[in-house]
Order: structure tokens, then C-alpha cells, then sequence
């Protein structure tokens, strides 16, 4: 059976990915941190659509053996798609803030997708995608979430540079996210008024991620793509 390894995919984005992939047939090998009671949710949910699963925790911050990942998720069958949707986005994170937590972002948002990439490619599948989740805003540059920011903007650069490196083998692909969800603790109210200046005049859902996850890793002729799931804020 083809697997799918979700980072993330216990919750938010990554949960909708993780749940969309298993409609599409895909086995799915759930990487989750501390949203343990999370990741069993949707571990049940993908088993009543009929597929299998995995979970697997890891910090991503402290990921000594990435291989070890991947072999994991290659316990439930051949191993063709990783998407690295794992994310922080520090509340406090500009140039006027201690940039104690500059580490930890680069770890998480930039590191751990390198390697894990690095171990996919090794494990040599037959069909490979790689899908990251990167941030439309890094096209308007600004002070706020700095550190964010610069991991999301260094990830996209990755993911054209791995487009290169690994083809012809594996497709290296990625979505930059508009307005999607409210980040964590931020007023939902605030984060809704937003959609006055999206052209669509709406945020977008981590649905429409999801699906426009399942449409790259059906095509086999992009690779090195940025597909912009935004409703044309950043036009």
C-alpha cells in the first residue's frame, strides 16, 4: 500500500492533509509532538475511511535519527509522499524581542524539513513527492514574526533548490498559505476581518490545503512549483 508521511498531522492543517490523502487511498503515518489525544482522534478518523495508520512522535527540534522516521512510516508499505507541515509561529518574534527562540523556529520550520527530506530521498521511492507548507507573506517583507519569517522564506528557497537535487525521481513541490486559520491565541474576530482584503473576500480552510496537497502528488510533470492557496491576498 502507498504511505504518506504528514508532519504536524494531528491537528490544524496537517490534520486536514493527513485526512484528505487517507480519502485518497493513502496509508497514513501521522508524525504528531505533544497533541498526543489529537493524533488518536484522527488516527480513528483515517481508520473509518478505511485506511491504515501510524503514529509517530517525535520533537522535531531534538530529530537525531530522521531516518528512523521514515522507517517507521515505511512499516506500513512502500513510502512515496512527505509533507512537511510541521510548524511554531512565536507570538512574540520581531527585531525589538530577544531572539532566544531563534533555534527552536529554525529547527522546526527549516532543519527538520531538510532532513526528513534528506532521508526520503535515501529510502529511494519509486514514485516520491515532497509537498512543503510554506507562507505567502514572505513575498511582502515586514518586521513582524522575524524569525518566523526568515524559516518560511529559507524553506522556499529549499524546496526549488530539492526540486533540482532529487529530480528525476522525486517532485518537490510547495503551497504558500494566505489567511487559512487564526494562528494560536490570536483573536478570531481580527483574524476574520482579514478577508476584507482578499480578493476571493474570504479566508481560505485547511480543506482547501488538503486538496491542493492531493492535486500535486496526483501530477507527474511539476516539480519546483509554489502554488499559491492565498484567494489572491498577495497579488
Amino acid at each position: 500500500m502507498t504511505v504518506a508521511l504528514v508532519t504536524g498531522g494531528a491537528i490544524r492543517v496537517g490534520r486536514a492533509i493527513a485526512l484528505k490523502l487517507a480519502k485518497e487511498g493513502y496509508d497514513i503515518a501521522l508524525h504528531y509532538n505533544g497533541s498526543e489525544a489529537a493524533a488518536k482522534s484522527a488516527q480513528l478518523e483515517i481508520e473509518a475511511l478505511g485506511g491504515n495508520s501510524l503514529l509517530i512522535q517525535s520533537d522535531l527540534q531534538q530529530l537525531a535519527n530522521p531516518k528512523e522516521i521514515i522507517n517507521l512510516a515505511s512499516e506500513l508499505g512502500e513510502l512515496q509522499v512527505l509533507v512537511n507541515s510541521a510548524a511554531i509561529f512565536p507570538e512574540n518574534d520581531s527585531i525589538e524581542q530577544p531572539l532566544n527562540g531563534f533555534n527552536r523556529v529554525m529547527d522546526i520550520n527549516l532543519k527538520a524539513p531538510l532532513l526528513l527530506a534528506q532521508a526520503f530521498a535515501q529510502s529511494k521511492p519509486s514514485n516520491g513527492h515532497i509537498i512543503n507548507i510554506l507562507d505567502n507573506r514572505i513575498k511582502n517583507p515586514a518586521g513582524d514574526h522575524l524569525v518566523y519569517r526568515l524559516s518560511k522564506a529559507a524553506l522556499w528557497h529549499l524546496t526549488e533548490c530539492l526540486a533540482k537535487e532529487l529530480a528525476p525521481k522525486i517532485q518537490v513541490n510547495g503551497l504558500g498559505l494566505g489567511a487559512i486559520m487564526a494562528p494560536p491565541g490570536a483573536s478570531e474576530d481580527h483574524f476574520m476581518r482579514m478577508a476584507n482584503q482578499i480578493p476571493l473576500n474570504r479566508t481560505g480552510s485547511p480543506e482547501a490545503i488538503a486538496d491542493a496537497v492531493a492535486f500535486l502528488v496526483a501530477q507527474s510533470f511539476i516539480t519546483g512549483a509554489i502554488i499559491p492557496v492565498d484567494g489572491g491576498e498577495f497579488l
